[in-house]
């Protein structure tokens, strides 16, 4: 098979590495990759936002089957565009992809189905009406842009003037561009998260490894949201009860809702969840896998991955192909000083040799590129060291070792990933 995987993240390095393992895989393509995943790939100079670049080379590459990375590429429509052309493709249609693009789209849908999420208080197409609102709803609240905004578009606001501020910086500075037109106010839940991530053709589904992701940039779940500064996965985050339970009460309304509304929806499906008291609650959809979700969960993969993507590109899906090695895993991101603010790049990252010689360590790039024969730093989150061990304590020490043989300037990561072994770095290190 020739592939052709859309993105030049973590996530996409991971899948290129499971990918390459296929016997079946005699040509990769990643657009536009990075430093890390030119190793396995041939990378293309096409960037993931744009449509007609990646449409026009899929028309002249034919690849066999085309996964796409990325949220921004589904919700332009690429899956639409690729399949009108009869190529093979994982991932939603653009309709079917609102379900992350659109944060009032997802709760309409949720509220028209009946599925189990936080309360809504208002959407809001102005600041003025969203000012309005702020005196009226029990604090903390949860904000959130309408649109993509890279995992930076929520906040957990304590107070009014905190709400405020956010609504100011999305609606009227613009901070997030077109995805900060509108916001919601909703309830806030309490529990622990977890990210329950399958797989479908739109009637059956496969439920992936569990995982669970730390998004705040700073130990003890303290600082800014992120992209994900980590994630770990084990078996025991998720009881046969619990999966059940979701199933039933999420899962299976999400599907029958989207068939209802006419929607088929093929590809991954990323549902955070909140654990309360009450039961699961959706808190959102994403559209693809997550990251660094991937990178933990695929790590445990115990089946051929392009066999069971082509036959889902194909209906011939099966669910009973997917299968998860026992034990744990987990991914530490390592990011560059200022993330998820302002950050520099261009910085030299040294060790990557010697993280080799980790058994069971796999060191996956996100922002990165080659330049001469060295690689350097080119985005806010770098790296994610990967491990699988027969346990989350194991994973992690490998994990953790392996990151202390890394070096470039600036560098941080957080020490307490998956309960944390870690020895503790400052940007300063």
């Amino acid at each position: 098979m020739k592939i052709m995987v859309i993105g030049g993240g973590g996530r996409e390095h991971a899948l290129v590495w499971k990918l390459r393992e296929s016997p079946r895989v005699n040509k990769l393509w990643c657009a536009p990759g990075n430093g890390g995943i030119a190793d396995d790939a041939t990378c293309l100079p096409v960037e993931a936002a744009d449509l007609a670049g990646l449409v026009a080379i899929a028309e002249k590459l034919h690849p066999d089957l085309t996964i796409i990375g990325p949220e921004l590429p589904l919700v332009n429509g690429l899956g639409d565009a690729l399949r009108a052309r009869n190529l093979a493709v994982i991932g939603p249609s653009q309709i079917a992809a609102q379900l992350e693009g659109s944060k009032i789209f997802s709760k309409q849908f949720l509220a028209r189905h009946s599925i189990p999420t936080a309360k809504l208080y208002g959407e809001f197409a102005t600041a003025d009406e969203a000012y309005a609102a702020l005196s009226s709803v029990p604090y903390p609240v949860v904000v959130k842009a309408d649109g993509l905004c890279a995992g930076k578009g929520v906040l957990l606001a304590q107070t009014e003037n905190e709400a405020r501020d956010f609504i100011t910086r999305a609606m009227l500075i613009q901070e997030f561009g077109a995805a900060g037109k509108r916001v919601i106010l909703e309830e806030t839940l309490e529990g622990n998260e977890l990210s329950f991530i399958l797989v479908t053709d739109g009637d059956k589904y496969a439920v992936l490894a569990p995982t669970r992701d730390h998004k705040r940039a700073s130990d003890g779940d303290r600082g800014p949201n992120t992209g994900g500064m980590g994630a770990y996965s084990t078996d025991g985050l998720m009881t046969p009860e619990l999966k059940a339970t979701i199933e039933t009460t999420i899962v299976e309304p999400t599907l029958r809702g989207l068939a209802a509304d006419g929607i088929r929806y093929q590809g991954f499906l990323y549902i955070g969840l909140m654990l309360t008291k009450d039961g699961p609650k959706v808190l959102e959809f994403n559209c693809r896998l997550g990251d660094p979700e991937t990178q933990a969960i695929l790590a445990r993969v115990d089946f051929d991955l392009a066999q069971a993507l082509i036959n889902l590109a194909t209906r011939r899906f099966d669910p009973a192909e997917w299968k998860w090695k026992s034990g744990a895993s987990a991914c530490l991101v390592i990011a560059s000083g200022g993330y998820p603010g302002r950050f520099k790049t261009g910085f030299i990252v040294h060790g990557l040799t010697a993280t080799e010689k980790g058994s069971g360590v796999k060191v996956l790039h996100a922002g990165t590129k080659r330049q001469g024969d060295v690689i350097v730093t080119s985005g806010g989150r770098v790296l994610g060291v990967t491990a699988s061990a027969p346990s989350l304590e194991s994973a992690l020490t490998s994990a953790y070792g392996a990151a202390a043989k890394i070096r470039f300037e600036g560098m941080h990561y957080r020490t307490d990933i998956g309960g944390g072994v870690g020895k503790a770095r400052s940007a300063q290190d």
